[in-house]
């Protein structure tokens, strides 16, 4: 497991940014953050509105593509067109 405490706000920003994008399943946050599922939870727990949280986990809970081993091989996952911008899987703060 990962160390929340560890992390910038910046890696805390790319992890909701990816936990809230439906395409981007839990196994690629814990590959680039070493977060698994159960702390990505925490963290939006920690960091969202409890209505918006609540909105998020109604959302991803048991979604496939929120989780690789359950997807299907016709999913295509989504490349968002930032990725070149991501160096050493940290992303500058964009202005």
């Amino acid at each position: 497991m990962g160390n929340i405490s560890e992390l910038t706000d910046q890696d805390i920003d790319r992890v909701i940014e990816m936990a809230w994008e439906d395409r981007t399943a839990f196994d690629a946050i814990e590959r680039q953050f070493n977060l698994v599922e159960k702390e990505v939870i925490t963290i939006m727990r920690r960091e969202m509105k409890p209505s918006s949280f609540r909105m998020w986990r109604e959302r991803v809970q048991g979604r496939k593509t929120k989780h690789a081993a359950k997807a299907t091989e016709d999913i295509n996952h989504f490349k968002s067109k930032m990725q070149k911008g991501i160096a050493l899987n940290k992303m500058s703060k964009r202005n």
